[in-house]
C-alpha cells in the first residue's frame, strides 16, 4: 500500500442517529482513549520523570486547549466536515459531541505531554537547538503557502493557517526555547498519533470511526488518515506543551522572585 493516496470524493455530512442496537458501553473510540492514557499514566510515577508532580501545570493548560478544541470541533462537526460513526461510540454526548471525541482532547494531550517530558528527563541536551528556528520557519512558510492557496477548504485552511500563526508567535513575539524539545518529541508522538488516528479512519476495523468530507480537505490521505490530521495533531500538542511550559515558568519566576 502507498503511504499516500489521493482521495476527492465527498461524503455525507449525516448519518444514522444510534438506537438500542448500535450503542456499545464499550465503544472502540473510547477503548482508544483509554489504551492512549494507559501507559503513560502508570509511569506518571517514575522517579526520574516525576511527572505527577506537574500535573498542577498540565491540568490547566489541557483544560485551556479543550475548550478551544472543543469549539473548533463543534462548528466543524455542525457544518458537515467530519462527523461520527455510531456504532463505535456509547452514545453519550457532551455539547452535541461524542463523549470519545472530547475525551480525545484530554488522553491524546496527557500522552503527548509525558512523552516530551521523559525526553526532557532523559535527554538533557535539546537535540534539535540548532535547527529548531530553522525549522519553525520552514513550517510557516510552508503552511502559509498552503493554507491560502486551499482557503476554499475549510480543515486545511484553518489547521495550517492557525498552526503557522501560533508557531510564528511562540518564535517571535514569546521567543520560547523549547521548539526544538517539541519538534524532536512531536516526531516520536507521530507514532502513536498516527496509529490511534488510522483506526479511527478506518485502518483495521470495519468502518470508521471518524469520517471526514474530502470537499473540505486535500484529500491526500497517509493510509487512511488525511494529511491534515498530522498538522492539527501538532497545533494540538503544541498548544499543551507551550501552556505547560509558561505556568511552569511563570511559578518559577515567582519562587526567584520571593527569595530576593
Amino acid at each position: 500500500m502507498a503511504l499516500f493516496c489521493s482521495s476527492h470524493g465527498s461524503i455525507s455530512a449525516t448519518r444514522a442517529k444510534p438506537n438500542e442496537e448500535n450503542i456499545n458501553t464499550m465503544s472502540t473510540y473510547l477503548f482508544l482513549n483509554l489504551v492512549s492514557v494507559s501507559i503513560p499514566l502508570i509511569l506518571s510515577f517514575d522517579r526520574k520523570v516525576h511527572y505527577y508532580k506537574r500535573w498542577k501545570y498540565l491540568f490547566p493548560a489541557i483544560g485551556i486547549s479543550l475548550a478551544i478544541f472543543i469549539i473548533w470541533d463543534v462548528i466543524f462537526t455542525h457544518h458537515g466536515v467530519w462527523g461520527f460513526n455510531p456504532l463505535h461510540l456509547t452514545g453519550i454526548e457532551i455539547v452535541n459531541l461524542p463523549l470519545e471525541e472530547c475525551l480525545f482532547f484530554v488522553t491524546v494531550p496527557y500522552a503527548s505531554v509525558f512523552l516530551y517530558d521523559v525526553f526532557k528527563a532523559y535527554i538533557p541536551r535539546d537535540p534539535f537547538a540548532r535547527i529548531s528556528r530553522g525549522i519553525s520557519f520552514f513550517l510557516i512558510g510552508f503552511l502559509l503557502i498552503f493554507a491560502l492557496l486551499n482557503y476554499d477548504k475549510i480543515y486545511t485552511f484553518i489547521t495550517f493557517f492557525f498552526l503557522s500563526i501560533y508557531i510564528l508567535v511562540l518564535e517571535l513575539v514569546f521567543k520560547v526555547k523549547y521548539m526544538g524539545r517539541f519538534y524532536f518529541a512531536y516526531m516520536f508522538v507521530l507514532i502513536p498519533f498516527l496509529l490511534v488516528n488510522g483506526v479511527l479512519t478506518g485502518s483495521f476495523i470495519e468502518e470508521e470511526v471518524v469520517w471526514y468530507n474530502n470537499l473540505e480537505n486535500l484529500g491526500v490521505r497517509i493510509f487512511t488518515i488525511p494529511v491534515e490530521d498530522a498538522f492539527y495533531g501538532m497545533l494540538l500538542i503544541l498548544m499543551n506543551v507551550s501552556i505547560y511550559e509558561y505556568l511552569q515558568q511563570r511559578k518559577g519566576k515567582k519562587t526567584f522572585a520571593s527569595f530576593n
